[in-house]
């Protein structure tokens, strides 16, 4: 482990000497992937710096130990050796957790998309609980969510709403959520008291920029139109609402909630972006194959993944076999625990396959 502490050490000064060069300077996509380099791997540098600094101290006061006759400074210098050992190990530990491959997505906003499955009129339903949930999930962070675009349901929620999510980690945390969200309850719909089962899927994306996707726009085909629900005279009667398609791919983005073009247009290009790179990422995984994949974190959005079941105010994530009993906290906003538990077990399934959880 010091050896690769060491290496990247001296990449972090490596780094912070190309980032102050002219030829650097003038590049904004280089410059940009070089600062984030440098602070990332700057808290790794400061963890490595004080256990060197720990090691060494350690050393010292163990050969002090050796040389000592006095009594009284032998046990000041065991009393020091076992607190040097203490902050040694929890060193350690910070270091490993420091040293888990991460995603470079992780720090991006991203786009939340949610969408009534089987189930017809309560699976949008449940969508909409969905939507809540986050909605809720989301105030808590201090982040914020705006929606882009939305279908509403025959009977209530949504066929279809997608929304961004911006503030700290928020790809980081909402990741975990994509894949098939299932519910098990009696419909309102339901007169003979029967307990129905509904799916809505879930995607979260990371939020792309053209740095980093490349979009040419002779692909894509830009049609405007009146948008639709609330918003205001000026929203209904103007054609601010944009549909973009993309030829090569054939997908559709629209985005109507502001009342400029302009502005629809750049959120439709960055929902644009952010699923082109997610049929990239999926060629990706499926070249990698499926044995080297993260179960927990691989974010299929055709994986089933989460169970609410009403009559037991029961909800199971099956990616990691956790079941709460406190499903109106769950369906309020509550997921932290699902979160948490879900990024220990995809950091623990990356140390062992890193070979570092010895």
């Amino acid at each position: 482990m010091l050896d690769k502490l060491q290496a990247l050490k001296d990449r972090f000064e490596e780094v912070g000497q190309l980032i102050v060069l002219p030829e650097s300077m003038a590049d904004m996509s280089k410059y940009t992937k070089l600062t984030k380099e440098y602070k990332d791997l700057e808290k790794i540098v400061e963890v490595y710096d004080e256990y060197r600094l720990v090691l060494q101290n350690l050393t010292s006061s163990k050969e002090l130990l050796d040389k000592e006759k006095d009594p009284e400074f032998r046990e000041m210098a065991k009393a020091e050796i076992d607190d040097l050992r203490d902050r040694k190990e929890l060193l350690e530990e910070d270091l490993k957790q420091l040293l888990i491959p991460k995603d470079p997505n992780d720090s991006k906003d991203c786009i939340l998309e949610i969408r009534g499955g089987s189930g017809g009129d309560e699976a949008s339903i449940f969508a909409g609980d969905l939507f809540r949930m986050y909605e809720r999930f989301c105030e808590m962070q201090g982040w914020k969510l705006t929606v882009l675009d939305l279908t509403f349901g025959s009977a209530g929620g949504y066929k279809e709403i997608i929304a961004t999510v911006s503030g700290a980690d928020v790809y980081g945390m909402l990741k975990y959520e994509s894949g098939v969200h299932r519910v098990q309850r009696v419909p309102a719909t339901e007169s003979q008291g029967r307990v129905h089962t509904s799916a809505a899927s879930v995607a979260v994306l990371p939020e792309m920029d053209e740095v980093e996707v490349h979009l040419d726009m002779n692909d894509v085909r830009k049609d405007t139109f009146c948008s639709s629900g609330p918003g205001g005279q000026s929203v209904n009667t103007t054609y601010s609402a944009v549909r973009l398609t993309h030829a090569p791919t054939g997908l559709v983005v629209t985005c109507q909630d502001e009342k400029s073009q302009i502005k629809n247009f750049e959120k439709a290009l960055k929902v644009l972006r952010s699923r082109i790179y997610e049929i990239e990422l999926a060629k990706h995984n499926e070249a990698v194959g499926a044995q080297r994949r993260s179960m927990v974190g691989s974010g299929d959005r055709a994986d089933k993944i989460r169970t609410y079941n009403y009559s037991q105010s029961r909800v199971t994530d099956h990616r990691i076999n956790k079941t709460v009993y406190n499903l109106p906290d769950v369906m309020d906003g509550h997921i932290e625990e699902f979160i948490s538990a879900l990024r220990l077990a995809e950091n623990l399934e990356k140390m062992q396959t890193s070979g570092m959880e010895d």
